[in-house]
């Protein structure tokens, strides 16, 4: 079960809601774990990359949920992007080919731009697909 999963299943450990008043289950106990100072670095990288608290990173992997990665989703929202691009570009090469009257004037240079655009849309979607691997 990975993080979100939990959240959104109401597994997620309560906190003190002083707002409101209510008691609720607080964590208080404490774990200490000695690291060295690459390590501390390289912790403190990965949590910030997942978007959590160094806590909470530490307490999901301890706890065995996987951890989602903040860069994943921006590669993920990027590749979404580029794709929505390419089905723009579709879409209008579409319409030149059913010679309808709106696009009577566009030529084939034109055409010709705009496949070379999508030609290059698709080299970076290509590589955004290559960085997400790695």
């Amino acid at each position: 079960m990975t993080v979100l999963e939990r959240q959104k299943s109401g597994e997620k450990q309560k906190t003190v809601n002083r707002n409101k008043g209510t008691k609720q289950v607080k964590r208080d106990k404490r774990l200490r774990v000695p690291v060295l100072p690459e390590e501390e670095i390289m912790i403190k990288t990965k949590a910030t990359e997942a978007g959590l608290t160094i806590a909470e990173y530490l307490r999901n992997l301890g706890l065995g949920y996987s951890v989602p990665s903040v860069i994943d989703n921006r590669q993920v929202d990027a590749l979404l992007k580029i794709n929505a691009d390419l089905g723009r570009l579709g879409g209008l090469i579409k319409l030149w080919l059913t010679n309808d009257r709106r696009t009577k004037y566009i030529g084939k240079s034109q055409l010709h731009m705009t496949l070379d655009t999508i030609r290059e849309t698709q080299s970076v979607m290509l590589k955004e697909i290559i960085k997400l691997r790695k």
